[in-house]
C-alpha cells in the first residue's frame, strides 16, 4: 500500500477529517498544531493511504521534533495528553506506522513515540516510553446526580466554601485575563520547582485554536487566586493547565472553577470532561482527580526504537570503517567498534 505524507495545517481535507472521525480530539485540530509549530518550530506531517484529492479515510499525525538535549525525535504529538491514531484496523495501523519508521531510519530520527488513549495491545516492536493515568468525568447523567457522585468532604464542601467566600469568577480570552493565568502559571511551577511554558506558548495557544480556548479564573478582594485553561472539541471538554496561589487553597477557588465549567459545558450538552493526565507516582493528583468522580483508566505513550537505533547505529560504523581505510588502508579493520555497539 503507498503511504502518503500531508501537510495538516494546509490540506483541508484533515480538518475535514478529524471533524468526522469519532476518536479525533482537540490535539489533532490544525490550530493545535499551528501553535505547537509557532511557539516550538516543531513541523507537523500526517500520514495516510489515500492519494491526494480524495477523501482521507485514516491518519497519524506527527511532530518532528529537533532538539540539543533529547536529539531528533518524531513524536505523536508533543505537549498532547494523547493523540490517537485515526484508523479503523490494526492492518491500517500498522502500514501506517511502518512507514514512519521507514521515513524515521532514512531522515536518522531517534526514535518514534506515539501517545494514543485506547491502544491496545501494544504494535509490534513498541516499547512503554511513559505512563499515566487519564482521568475523564462522564457528563451525561444529570447535573445533580454528577454534584452527588463528587467527594463530600474534600470537593462538594469546598465548592460551597468558595460560593460563601464570595469569591470572583471571570471567563474569556482576552489579553487581561491570559495575563492573570500566567502569573498564576509562574507562581505554580516555581512551587513544583518545573520550567514555565513560555508566555508565547499561551498567546499561541488562544490565538490559534480561538474560540475552542477559555480561560477561567477566580479571584478574592481583585487577587487572582486560581485558573484554569480549558479546549473544547465536539462534545469533549479537556482540562489542560490549572494553576494557583498556594495560600488561598482553603478558600476553593480551584473546586469552584472545575465546577463552573462542568455547569456550563452541560448546559451545552457536552458529553465528556477530561481532566488529564495524571503521573503514575502522583497520588496527590490521582486523588483529587477521583474526587470529582472521574474514571481512572492506564495510558501508555509507546516507542519504536529498536529498527531506528539499529539502523543508524550500523550506518555509523560504515561511516567510521570507511573514515579508517582512507586514513589507514594497510591491515584489517578492529572489530572493536562493532563489538561496543552490539
Amino acid at each position: 500500500m503507498t503511504i502518503y505524507s500531508i501537510d495538516p495545517l494546509r490540506d483541508t481535507r484533515w480538518a475535514e477529517f478529524i471533524g468526522r472521525h469519532p476518536r479525533a480530539s482537540v490535539f489533532h485540530t490544525p490550530g493545535w498544531l499551528e501553535a505547537l509549530r509557532r511557539t516550538y518550530g516543531y513541523v507537523p506531517v500526517a500520514y495516510a493511504s489515500t492519494p491526494p484529492g480524495v477523501e482521507l479515510t485514516n491518519g497519524l499525525v506527527v511532530c518532528r521534533v529537533r532538539s540539543r538535549l533529547t536529539g531528533r525525535r518524531l513524536v505523536s504529538l508533543p505537549f498532547s495528553d494523547h493523540c490517537e491514531p485515526l484508523v479503523d484496523s490494526r492492518d491500517d495501523l500498522d502500514i501506517l506506522l511502518h512507514s514512519l519508521e521507514t521515513d524515521g531510519t532514512t531522515d536518522e530520527w531517534k526514535y518514534l513515540e506515539i501517545r494514543p488513549r485506547t491502544l491496545a495491545p501494544p504494535p509490534n516492536d513498541a516499547t512503554p516510553a511513559d505512563a499515566f493515568y487519564l482521568h475523564t468525568v462522564d457528563l451525561t447523567p444529570e447535573l445533580g446526580d454528577i454534584f452527588r457522585r463528587l467527594h463530600k468532604d474534600c470537593t462538594q464542601r469546598k465548592i460551597r466554601r468558595a460560593e460563601r467566600e464570595g469569591l470572583a469568577y471571570e471567563e474569556g480570552r482576552s489579553p487581561a485575563l491570559l495575563e492573570k493565568f500566567y502569573r498564576l502559571q509562574l507562581r505554580t511551577r516555581r512551587r513544583q520547582q518545573l520550567p514555565p511554558h513560555p508566555r508565547e506558548w499561551f498567546h499561541n495557544v488562544v490565538n490559534c485554536l480561538g474560540d475552542k480556548v477559555k480561560i477561567r479564573i477566580a479571584s478574592k478582594d481583585g487577587r487572582p487566586i486560581a485558573g484554569i485553561l480549558t479546549l473544547a472539541f465536539k462534545d469533549i471538554l479537556v482540562y489542560k493547565y490549572g494553576c494557583s496561589d498556594h495560600r488561598f487553597h482553603n478558600l476553593g477557588g480551584m473546586h469552584l472553577l472545575l465546577w463552573k465549567t462542568i455547569q456550563e459545558r452541560k448546559r451545552i450538552n457536552a458529553r465528556e470532561f477530561d481532566l488529564g493526565r495524571s503521573d503514575a507516582d502522583n497520588q496527590g493528583l490521582i486523588t483529587f482527580k477521583n474526587r470529582w468522580g472521574a474514571t481512572k483508566c492506564r495510558l501508555t505513550y509507546w516507542r519504536f526504537p529498536a529498527r531506528l537505533i539499529a539502523t543508524t547505529i550500523l550506518r555509523e560504523l560504515a561511516n567510521a570503517a570507511r573514515e579508517d581505510v582512507l586514513i589507514a588502508y594497510s591491515g584489517p579493520i578492529s572489530d572493536r567498534t562493532g563489538q561496543d555497539a552490539l
